[in-house]
């Protein structure tokens, strides 16, 4: 006899939901959070349409990654190394670590950003709170066994969080419902594709690019990085061929919520700073919070920096997981987190980001030369991932129960183009103040 009740339709929601949320959780980070308040600053609600379009991009790439994950006999890591060599695999590695290590700090400052609206910012609390919360994470990582298991249940609550912190928001400020409903029809504002690829302002001295805040939408939603880690999620989850059909339901419903929650706070950032005289520029996550300040009164700020938090946090985690990861498996070590390469280079992201951290409170100004680092970093690595997985996806021997549907492999091509694209547009923006300068 069968004793189990049927599940509800919430219950039955929750149970789809696995590796595809935790890929969801490190994309909807402060860069997620703060380029969809400046989008809804700039346009207010007429550039929801390309939010669209990045989640359905980053659904199929997702999607095409599980599978990978399910139907090849090892990781990708362990594939590219028996077919094009340890070397390529090694590279994938490096480039992947090197970029999530880089980055760790704005997550550090991300978790900052949520907590400094109700603490002393000339005190010592931030450096202790960054230091904490490193602490905290190390000894989760050596204090739990099978630690996907926890990661996955974490990152459910903490994605519940955002979703229930940025609706009350939302709803309290009550914009426009039915022209946040044309920003789903594709438009473009005049002036904003005036040029493709960035120009340098000779009479301002800088680099000029009207396309900053779309791009930067775009690029955090859809995270090539991000989904290449999907499939040694659901290998971790146990998933085989019979999990098929769900790790495609994973894919859609965990990025749909990446996209919603994100949505939220772009419709939330429209209705109380788009032409907001006290509002001129958005350069971090706490002028963000500032901004929508007035309209939220003191408790809608701290649910508004709850939600910040819950983003940052899940970034926070699973960022490093996803360099330390990678780089062990480039190296043959193993990709799994419960190994211990794993964990000891995830451990090495950690600290990275954190002393990065620390050195930018301490100095009052971000480390440059290292953001720089990164972004050259992401002109070669995001379409090596990219190529990777659509190297190994038309193989000849993924015919049969092996193939991969034919939509996933055509978004995934355009989804490289589109990776190309943004790479040549970082590399022109990295060049033009050294030819100009």
């Amino acid at each position: 006899m069968n004793d189990q009740r049927p599940l509800n339709p919430l219950q039955r929601i929750l149970r789809s939901l696995g590796p595809a949320i935790i890929t969801a959780s490190v994309v909807l980070g402060p860069g997620s959070i703060l380029s969809a308040s400046k989008i809804g600053h700039t346009y207010q609600y007429q550039m929801i349409w390309v939010l669209v379009i990045a989640v359905i991009m980053m659904i199929a790439m997702t999607a095409m990654s599980a599978r990978l994950g399910i139907q090849l006999k090892g990781t990708i890591c362990d594939e590219l190394a028996s077919r094009a060599g340890r070397p390529i695999a090694a590279a994938t590695g490096i480039i992947l670590f090197l970029i999530a290590a880089c980055f760790q700090f704005s997550n550090n400052l991300g978790i900052l950003a949520a907590v400094e609206p109700f603490i002393d910012k000339d005190s010592n609390i931030s450096l202790a709170i960054i230091i904490g919360m490193n602490v905290f994470i190390i000894m989760a990582l050596y204090g739990f066994k099978h630690l996907y298991r926890h990661i996955e249940k974490l990152m459910k609550l903490l994605v519940g969080i955002m979703m229930v912190a940025f609706a009350i928001n939302l709803f309290q400020v009550q914009p426009d419902w039915l022209a946040a409903l044309y920003g789903f029809i594709p438009s473009i504002p005049e002036g904003t594709f005036e040029t493709i690829l960035p120009k340098w302002d000779a009479s301002a001295g800088k680099v000029a690019d009207n396309m900053t805040p779309l791009v930067a939408l775009y690029a955090t939603t859809f995270s090539v990085a991000g989904a290449f880690y999907q499939s040694y999620l659901v290998r971790q989850k146990g998933w085989t061929r019979n999990d098929l059909k769900q790790g495609l339901t994973d894919s859609v419903l965990g990025i749909s919520a990446l996209g919603l929650i994100t949505m939220m706070v772009l419709i939330t950032a429209a209705a109380v700073l788009y032409q907001n005289p006290d509002v001129t520029k958005l350069k971090s996550i706490a002028d963000v919070a500032k901004g929508l300040e007035p309209g939220f009164g003191k408790w809608g700020m701290i649910i508004f920096s709850l939600g910040i938090f819950a983003g940052a946090f899940s970034s926070f985690l699973v960022n490093a997981m996803i360099g330390g990861s990678i780089l062990a498996d480039g190296f043959g070590l193993g990709g799994y987190i419960d190994l211990k390469w794993p964990k000891l280079f995830t451990v090495l992201a950690l600290l990275v980001g954190m002393a990065v951290a620390i050195f930018t409170k301490t100095q009052g100004k971000a480390p440059v030369g290292l953001i720089i680092f990164a972004q050259s970093l992401t002109v070669l690595g995001i379409p090596m991932l990219a190529i990777a997985m659509l190297w190994l996806a038309t193989r000849a021997d993924m015919k049969g129960e092996n193939k991969i549907p034919a939509w996933m492999k055509i978004l995934g091509f355009i989804g490289l183009f589109s990776s190309v694209f943004l790479a040549l547009r970082t590399a022109v923006k990295l060049i033009l103040p050294l030819i100009n300068g």
